[in-house]
């Protein structure tokens, strides 16, 4: 009789048996496969949320940055005067403060504030009741001395009265026509006049206040011409003359320059700032121009040179030297058809120390420092370092904020 197997005997013996181990063999597959769907879910997600990341930081990290992107210019050639610039103030030709010799009330104002007026003017007139009088009393006393002074030369032509009486006769006329003048020059000053034409300021008095002696009332100033006083350093004097062109702008006319010439130049430097007074004179026939303005003043000095000139935003101003960024094509490697692929880069910076010459509105020339033709970032400095890669920008260009008006 051969024998059987194990399991057929198993099998045989007991179906409940051979049941349970099917199902336990089940269990195991499924657990086996749920810990290893459990392991590669875990490993997925440990490596998108820790290695990954960690793998992008290294990378970032060890990665060039991003060259900044900035504004560059090229340095121009320009044909330009030399000029001298200066702030001063303008000041009339003629200006006073009006006031009266005299004192006494406000009887009559014959002008209004702002007016212009010609030379001999009546301005205001001073209370004159009292000497209007004494003017009546001095011309009867003149009067009367006037008879006697008669009287006493035909006495003393027919021989019957001394010459001595005569001379008295004469004295006594003289001393009241001399009083009757004197009056009549009181009577005069208390009418104030315009001593030469020009443009009243506001008047301090009205009528029937009490003016004093000397005390100002209203201000006259000639416009037309007009003077502008502005220093100049001493060692500039050399390129002064009269005669000079000066052009000058002012706060309430920025968009306009007004022109004129040195009048005059101070016969002494002052010790105390090496400065030598200078003195301008400008036609100012629309009057716009007013004594006390401030003056922005160019002296043009000297002869038309060529100079390269650059943006004034181009220039870094500091304490140890003027400087600006040169924007520097970079050679590239023989492979540099790969390194362009790679990179669009092609330029870096120079910082370069400059020396800075006449300022014409928004741009100044450069002495030393640039070549014409050479490209300058005009925008973004202060986030460069030198010898760094840029992105330079050839048609960026800033917009000038509109000025805001002045409270």
């Amino acid at each position: 009789m051969s024998q059987r197997s194990e399991p057929s005997r198993l099998k045989q013996r007991s179906p409940k048996l051979h049941f349970s181990l099917v199902r336990m063999k089940r269990a195991l597959l499924f657990l086996f496969v749920l810990i290893l769907l459990v392991s590669l879910t875990g490993g997925l997600g440990y490596f998108q949320f820790v290695v990954k990341p960690q793998m992008i930081k290294t990378i970032i990290a060890g990665a060039a940055p991003p060259p900044p992107a900035v504004a560059a210019t090229e340095a121009v050639l320009e044909t330009w005067t030399p000029r001298l610039p200066a702030v001063g103030t303008f000041r009339a030709v003629q200006g006073i403060d009006v006031s009266s010799q005299l004192a006494g009330m406000i009887a009559a104002i014959h002008v209004e504030n702002g007016q212009d007026v010609a030379k001999g003017a009546a301005l205001f007139d001073i209370d004159t009741s009292v000497e209007e009088a004494d003017l009546k009393n001095n011309l009867a006393t003149l009067k009367n001395n006037e008879i006697s002074l008669d009287r006493q030369r035909r006495l003393t032509d027919t021989g019957n009265a001394a010459k001595a009486n005569l001379d008295a006769a004469q004295m006594a006329r003289d001393t009241a026509a001399a009083t009757v003048e004197r009056v009549r020059a009181t009577i005069a000053q208390k009418t104030v006049v315009a001593p030469f034409a020009g443009r009243l300021g506001l008047r301090r008095f009205d009528l029937g206040q009490y003016l004093s002696a000397g005390t100002s009332f209203i201000t006259l100033q000639q416009l037309d011409p007009i003077y502008v006083d502005f220093p100049i350093p001493e060692q500039s004097i050399a390129l002064l003359k009269p005669g000079e062109p000066l052009e000058v702008t002012v706060d309430g006319y920025r968009d306009k320059t007004f022109r004129g010439k040195i009048e005059t130049i101070d016969a002494r430097v002052a010790q105390d700032t090496r400065n030598v007074m200078v003195r301008g004179l400008f036609a100012n026939p629309d009057r716009v121009l007013l004594p006390g303005m401030f003056a922005n003043v160019a002296v043009i000095a000297g002869e038309a040179a060529k100079v390269v000139t650059l943006p004034r935003t181009a220039i870094t101003y500091s304490l140890y030297g003027d400087s600006v960024f040169v924007v520097v094509p970079v050679a590239l490697p023989p492979d540099g058809a790969q390194a362009a692929a790679q990179s669009d880069v092609s330029y870096k910076i120079e910082r370069r120390a400059v020396r800075t010459g006449d300022v014409h509105e928004d741009r100044v020339a450069i002495l030393d420092g640039v070549k014409a033709g050479e490209k300058v970032v005009t925008e973004g400095q202060l986030k460069l370092q030198a010898e760094s890669r840029v992105r330079p920008d050839f048609d960026a260009k800033l917009t000038p904020q509109p000025i805001r008006p002045k409270e």
